[in-house]
């Protein structure tokens, strides 16, 4: 038996328009049983992304990137520069489109044809993000740049080709703390290089 609820926005206000849109919204909610809610939400929007992992078959490696992220810093977190997959807001592109360009942007790599996987509400209780996983094979004679990044949006990410065994363990360790990143090693392990211990 599924939820039967309605929903009417009765107010929004802007709260922010700067990186990206903050609004805080009123809403009506008729419960299943009849009940009548009213609340206040806000909603982070920076549009879409997409996100993606490279996977090499023959080494049993992915390539990911290492930067800085100021909301680490903010909390105090005594390691700030995250390991993550590559990603980047769509803005106007399609998820494909956008992916190639963010591949060859963080990581140097020309992708000619990324696999789409699925696509995830990041943190649905505030954020309007929908992202959209992709993976795709690359080589170990693509995978030749130390550092990737635009300078133009003060980007330095360093470039990590490591074992899939590696980057789980990482991932359960600690080292990669990325939700994004985990979902997609996770995903790796079961359907793209099945063979690597869980």
């Amino acid at each position: 038996m599924g939820l039967n609820m309605g929903w009417e926005v009765l107010e929004t206000t802007l709260l922010s328009d700067s990186w990206a849109t903050l609004k805080k919204t009123k809403l009506r909610l008729t419960l299943s049983d009849g009940t009548i809610s009213e609340q206040w939400r806000e909603t982070y929007d920076r549009g879409d992304g997409a996100v993606i992992l490279p996977y090499d078959p023959a080494r049993r490696h992915v390539l990911l990137g290492r930067q800085f992220r100021w909301p680490a810093a903010y909390r105090d977190d005594p390691h700030p520069f995250l390991i993550e997959a590559a990603a980047g807001l769509l803005d106007a592109d399609d998820p494909t489109d956008c992916i190639r360009k963010e591949a060859q942007e963080e990581l140097g790599l020309v992708l000619s044809d990324p696999t789409f996987l699925f696509d995830l509400y990041m943190s649905p209780g505030s954020v309007t993000e929908k992202l959209h996983f992709f993976a795709a094979r690359y080589s170990a004679a693509d995978a030749q740049a130390q550092f990737g990044g635009l300078r133009s949006e003060a980007e330095e990410i360093e470039i990590l080709d490591v074992s899939l065994d590696e980057a789980l363990t990482m991932a359960r360790d600690g080292r990669i703390r990325d939700a994004k990143t985990v979902i997609l090693l996770q995903h790796a392990a079961l359907h793209l290089m099945p063979e690597a211990p869980l």
